[in-house]
């Protein structure tokens, strides 16, 4: 890849703006590399990627809504570029990819290392791998991360208060809402409280089938949804039962459409 029309082509995804900047910073070091598309979400990943067809993709692990697993299961085979994982020290995540030759980048991302991961996705483009054992080389690791990575969802969160802990039964949650570096709980009786904690990755701990994300800073308990309110534009507004309103997203308005709004 000695010509410039010759660059690796790359898309980056990953929610959080500051990691996503320095990885964008240290892909624009390399003259051999060509940066195709950012993407602030799983599912702008997904459409950046069917767009541009790029020959990396540098997925975060984790992402809200849609996460690099996520991407990965909704992209076509034959649209698949080489992937590789960024993430934060995860030995489910590691070791599923190791067995099964699939790349990953531990956070912070070092330079090197990031220079190697190119390197190797050249050889493999030069070497005409099969679109086809690509995208089932990255299935398999991504199977067996989720068969690996099977965590328990929480029955009860520890919330502490000056000097005693509370203990909130994850059933009494009527919501919960991301202000900055904090969570906002609201319990069905609309007690408050607020945990040091990153949304994402409380929702990766509570049961799906118990709560839903209706924005990218919002999650409510499906079983207080009592009304929901139709706005201009395609997007609602949930009534729980405990009284508060909570804004749902576009995208979310259609998941919320297919889950809750028909028989």
């Amino acid at each position: 890849m000695d010509d410039v029309t010759a660059r690796l082509r790359v898309v980056v995804a990953d929610d959080e703006r500051p990691a996503r900047s320095f990885l964008v910073a240290l892909l624009r070091s390399f003259k051999d590399v060509s940066l195709v598309g950012e993407a602030d979400s799983g599912r702008s990943a997904v459409s950046i990627i069917e767009r541009e067809r790029p020959d990396l993709a540098l997925l975060d692990l984790q992402m809200p809504e849609l996460d690099g697993i996520g991407v990965v299961r909704m992209l076509k085979k034959q649209k698949m570029p080489l992937v590789a994982f960024v993430t934060a020290y995860d030995e489910y995540a590691v070791r599923a990819f190791e067995i099964n030759a699939v790349d990953y980048l531990l956070k912070p991302v070092d330079k090197k290392r990031l220079r190697e991961t190119i390197n190797r996705a050249i050889e493999r483009i030069e070497h005409a791998e099969i679109v086809e054992e690509q995208a089932a080389r990255v299935g398999a690791a991504v199977d067996a991360y989720e068969a690996a990575n099977t965590l328990p969802f929480l029955e009860r969160i520890p919330i502490r208060h000056r000097e005693e802990v509370v203990i909130l039964p994850v059933a009494q949650i009527a919501s919960v809402v991301a202000d900055g570096e904090v969570l906002k709980i609201t319990t069905i009786r609309n007690e408050r409280h607020t945990i040091t904690y990153r949304l994402k990755d409380l929702e990766s701990r509570l049961d799906p089938a118990r709560f839903v994300r209706l924005g990218r800073g919002t999650l409510a308990n499906v079983d207080l949804i009592t009304r929901v309110t139709i706005m201009p534009g395609g997007t609602h507004v949930a009534v729980l039962g405990n009284g508060q309103k909570l804004q749902v997203s576009r995208l979310q308005s259609r998941v919320l459409r297919e889950r809750l709004l028909k028989l």
